[in-house]
């Protein structure tokens, strides 16, 4: 049984659509949405971004919180409150550090433009091959 689900979410599409998916098929499950800031970019332009701030963890509250009213709108539409997680770092890495505290992960399968794909990494791929835990990939 899966009772409890980590959602990955940043601002594309298929993170949206993961979330629909675990809020359709897993309705009495208990979810988490992540978002992680400060991922690398071709430039490490959000990294250092983030780093050179005053308080790094507020302006990754800050960041977040357009994914998080996003994610909590569509979780209204279903009746269902989330919980909301904010991790700074790559992606997959902060993704799989939380894994343990779940009993599955539903993730899209990309995200980002097509050179933060090839310089990041896919994502949903590492998370896939590194989880300890059943991962979901939407599409």
């Amino acid at each position: 049984m899966i009772s409890r689900i980590l959602v990955p979410m940043d601002d594309s599409e298929m993170a949206q659509r993961a979330l629909e998916y675990a809020l359709e098929n897993h309705p009495e499950a208990e979810i988490t949405v992540l978002h992680v800031v400060g991922e690398p970019s071709l430039m490490a332009g959000a990294a250092t971004a983030l780093a050179l701030e005053e308080d790094p963890e507020e302006a990754a509250e800050e960041r977040s919180e357009a994914v998080f009213e996003d994610a909590r709108k569509l979780a209204a539409e279903y009746d269902v409150e989330i919980a909301t997680d904010v991790q700074m770092g790559h992606p997959a890495r902060a993704i799989l550090n939380r894994a343990d505290d779940f009993d599955a992960i539903v993730l899209g399968s990309h995200s980002g433009s097509l050179v933060d794909r090839l310089v990041v990494g896919n994502v949903a791929q590492k998370v896939v091959r590194q989880s300890p835990i059943p991962v979901i990939v939407t599409r």
